[in-house]
């Protein structure tokens, strides 16, 4: 049982950053967000609802002890004054009132024995009538029926004025029965000095609410995403093959059932993988040990159908002529009964990953010529290849490549086969171009597979259908990849792609070279590079 662990190396540590980054900005950046906007909306509203609550409070409590205290001078002074009194009495009674506890300016305005209007001021450059508002002197001034529920017929009256930024409150009465008329200017700046200083307190609470949240959301986001981040690993590693890995399971909460779920199928997936493995693995032996067994008798009948064959080539004619063409018959579908083994132990040996490289620095002019001169191909193919195009690969592997692709060319296409040699960076580009009708488009996804054929109506042929999948195969081991298309100027186009150096690879035994140096060389063929029936076309 394994846990996951983190990668090495440092691409693997630099997409794990990009990986995190991407985690970050998707499920954990939610929680966060979520927490914070939460957070956010309930210390907002709590600061809000307490710094009303605060203000009006604060704001109710200054103004109520004012308005008492300037209801109170008003009984007591400004009532005490005669109906029509004098401009010096007016402003001695306002600077009395003045020297109150709220420490407020006053404003009382009358009428002399003339009917002139006089003032008085305790402050004369800071408080004037224009500093009331028309609204609040007309209220004050404004006589009132009187009612069983309304005894006077004057009430005090006060309103909130905002003058330079600063806040005021202005307050006015009229002495019932006759008298001066009474305006009060108190300001309200100290309280609200405090009513700011709480609410920059409540501010700094909502941002410290807020940070506070942030890590909390961190702290449940990680606490919540660590096993989802650990199972997410556990799924890449399973992906990649690493059926073994586990998670740790600890807790009781949903996400400890599911890393148990995960275990139990990663349990269940590995024994499977295993039982099919353990299937593959007995039906390759089976197929590689019937190959194998199946080659001893082939020696044998392949040993008498070559002498059958000489008798036929005999001048003495030895060989009945009535039975001449079932000795020929027997001597060709033995042939092609020993190159089909040899192509299925061929492929056997792809399936199994144990097909190997022998390289070695090949001149690819050279070794294309060798290829066509050894089918006698030299007066049906045209070569533009420059001599001194060096690489490393198996010339074995190569020689069947190209013998399956231009001896499929030749069969499907007629010559002249044209073969092109290019240079591609670090890539070697060969191309086997025919001047045929070319490829079906419905077949060209699949001239690649194995025994696949493109008329269903011509099952049987020379080939065994394997060449162009063991030509694919042979291009792969060497790092590089075969492309079939259809040329503009007409024909098939077969590209080959192989790197000039490949990674050295252990050499496969020499007895299996023997066994193959003319077992792959043809196309879906005979073996020997000489058939060139294919599974394209």
């Amino acid at each position: 049982m394994t846990e996951p662990q983190a990668e090495p190396g440092g691409w693997s540590a630099a997409r794990r950053a990009v990986q995190s980054r991407l985690r970050f900005t998707s499920l954990r950046l939610r929680l966060v967000v979520v927490f914070g906007l939460v957070a956010l909306t309930a210390a907002v509203s709590a600061s809000g609802i307490a710094y009303w609550l605060n203000r009006e409070a604060v704001l109710t409590r200054a103004q109520d002890a004012v308005l008492r205290d300037f209801e109170q001078e008003m009984q007591n002074r400004a009532s005490s004054l005669p109906v029509h009194p004098t401009q010096d009495e007016l402003q001695h009674t306002a600077g009395q009132m003045a020297n109150s506890s709220q420490r407020f300016s006053v404003l009382l305005l009358a009428t002399d024995e003339h009917g002139n209007t006089v003032v008085g001021n305790s402050d004369l450059d800071t408080f004037t009538l224009q500093d009331v508002p028309a609204s609040l002197q007309k209220a004050v001034n404004k006589q009132q029926p009187v009612s069983a529920n309304n005894k006077d017929a004057y009430h005090l009256y006060w309103q909130r004025i905002v003058d330079g930024g600063k806040p005021y409150l202005v307050g006015g009465a009229k002495v019932i029965g006759g008298g001066p008329t009474g305006y009060m200017l108190k300001s309200l700046e100290p309280e609200a000095k405090d009513l700011n200083s709480l609410a920059w307190s409540l501010g700094i609470a909502t941002g410290l609410a807020l940070i506070g949240s942030a890590l909390l959301a961190q702290a449940a986001a990680t606490t919540v995403l660590k096993p989802v981040h650990r199972l997410g690993i556990a799924a890449r590693r399973l992906g990649e093959g690493q059926l073994d890995t586990r998670l740790r399971v600890s807790g009781t909460d949903e996400l400890a059932d599911l890393s148990r779920t995960f275990n139990r199928a990663a349990e269940s997936l590995e024994k499977k993988v295993a039982d099919m493995s353990s299937r593959e693995e007995a039906s390759r032996r089976f197929v590689a040990d019937m190959f194998h067994e199946l080659r001893t008798p082939l020696t044998a009948i392949t040993a008498v159908t070559e002498v059958l064959e000489e008798e036929l080539d005999a001048e003495t004619g030895s060989v009945d002529p009535m039975i001449e063409p079932a000795v020929r018959l027997v001597v060709s579908e033995t042939r092609r009964l020993n190159d089909l083994v040899e192509n299925l132990m061929e492929v056997t040996r792809f399936d199994a990953g144990t097909a190997r490289l022998v390289q070695d620095d090949v001149d690819i002019a050279d070794q294309i010529t060798a290829c066509i001169d050894a089918r006698a191909w030299l007066d049906a193919v045209e070569l533009d290849a420059e001599r001194g195009i060096m690489a490393l690969l198996d010339p074995r592997r190569l020689d069947v490549i190209l013998a399956n692709l231009i001896g499929n060319a030749l069969k499907h296409g007629g010559s002249p086969v044209r073969v092109s040699v290019r240079e591609e960076s670090e890539e070697l580009v060969i191309e086997v171009q025919d001047r045929g009708p070319g490829i079906p488009e419905e077949v060209l996804p699949h001239v690649f597979d194995r025994f696949y054929k493109a008329s269903a109506s011509r099952p049987r042929s020379e080939g065994s259908g394997l060449g162009l999948s063991i030509a694919l195969e042979n291009a792969h081991i060497h790092g590089g990849d075969i492309t079939a298309a259809n040329s503009p100027e007409g024909g098939a186009v077969f590209t080959l792609r192989l790197p000039r150096h490949t990674a050295p690879l252990i050499a496969e035994e020499e007895g299996d070279r023997d066994a193959h140096r003319n077992g792959d060389g043809d196309r879906n063929g005979d073996g020997n590079g000489n058939g060139t029936e294919g599974n394209a076309r």
